[in-house]
């Protein structure tokens, strides 16, 4: 595996890639498009994307992944779909971005992968890292953010005008989902950051800013702002 991650590297990158990441309902979405906002506002070409999507290909995938009617699927199958839609993704549209040199900023990322399907459903970890090198083509993110919420109140958001298939999962699963998202954090502390997410929008989007500092510029980062566990 680790020789076709070598051989699918994309070509020679210049911009800066980052991935906001959390359990359902934790304010991720809202908090990526502020994002992209203040990024385009500081001068940067930014290309905002989400997975699963972001492609004609990866978009047809993520409604099979989050159609409750397809509760079914197989955790392998679920962990081959996210990973193909990742790899179109990367191929499609990060790796050229990333190219020519704009920001990326992906609502989740091959981190998800991890939390989701070795935390949530239990598919042995090193499988999903395998398959994550895969379906990555070998692209990481400069600077990864986990946005922190209480299980309770993230899935009381997230369920409130309906659940799809993984919010149906339920609050042991997002637990565990939780569990591996820190454990990342912990294993990756100069990738991967902590953002409490707890507060007010504005509150959040300074912490943010702040866990990115000394990885792009942002308005708010140039600052002191709240801060970021690492």
């Amino acid at each position: 595996m680790a020789d076709a991650q070598t051989n699918a590297a994309p070509t020679t990158r210049r911009g800066t890639f980052v991935s906001l990441e959390g359990i359902d309902g934790c304010g991720k979405s809202t908090q990526v498009a502020l994002l992209a906002d203040r990024l385009e506002a500081a001068g940067h070409e930014v290309v905002r994307l989400r997975e699963p999507g972001g492609t004609a290909i990866s978009e047809k995938i993520r409604k099979i992944l989050l159609d409750p009617a397809n509760g079914a699927m197989a955790d392998e199958c679920e962990l081959l779909l996210y990973e193909a839609s990742r790899a179109q993704l990367v191929r499609e549209v990060i790796a050229p971005a990333l190219a020519r040199g704009a920001v990326v900023v992906c609502d989740r990322y091959l981190d998800s992968t991890y939390a989701y399907q070795a935390g949530g459903r239990g598919l042995d970890a090193a499988l999903v890292t395998r398959c994550n090198e895969l379906g990555s083509c070998g692209v990481v993110p400069d600077r990864t953010l986990v946005l922190d919420l209480c299980c309770e109140d993230a899935l009381a958001r997230a369920t409130a005008g309906g659940a799809d298939r993984l919010e149906q999962e339920g609050m042991r699963f997002q637990e565990r989902v939780r569990a591996a998202y820190l454990r990342l954090a912990k294993a990756e502390p100069e990738r991967v950051r902590v953002v409490d997410a707890v507060g007010t929008v504005e509150d959040v989007a300074a912490r943010v800013d702040a866990a990115l500092r000394g990885v792009v510029a942002t308005p708010l980062g140039r600052g002191d702002a709240g801060a970021a566990h690492e």
